[in-house]
């Protein structure tokens, strides 16, 4: 990867556009699967985004190839969208940003305490 990709996401870019064509290769009902399939995978992303590029792949190469079986996408995903995507993105429990971001302001605010009472 370059370090000018890197720097203003342009892989990111490409990488996003490159899956957007593969999903409208798909049927209609495996689309609106997939939309759903990244917005329940967002909250679980890196700030940049870049940890959920394998998961994505991965998540759209089984849709590509259960609809080229002719499995219905409820077989494949099951009706629990969002717990599909919590186990893709490394289990129940596994953290969001929004975890990180409370670990990282309760860490801050323990500190500021610590240094006003000692």
């Amino acid at each position: 990867m370059k370090f000018w990709d890197t720097i203003t996401g342009n892989d990111l870019t490409r990488d996003c556009e490159a899956f957007e064509v593969r999903a409208g290769a798909l049927p209609a009902e495996y689309r609106a699967a997939w939309e759903e399939v990244k917005c329940h995978l967002f909250p679980y992303g890196s700030f940049t985004g870049r940890n959920l590029v394998p998961i994505l792949d991965g998540a759209l190469g089984l849709l590509e190839e259960t609809a080229a079986d002719g499995l219905g996408v409820h077989e494949v995903l099951g009706d629990d969208v969002e717990g599909f995507c919590a186990a893709l993105a490394g289990g129940e429990g596994a953290r969001t940003h929004r975890d990180r971001w409370r670990e990282k302001l309760n860490g801050n605010v323990a500190r500021k305490l610590a240094r006003l009472g000692g």
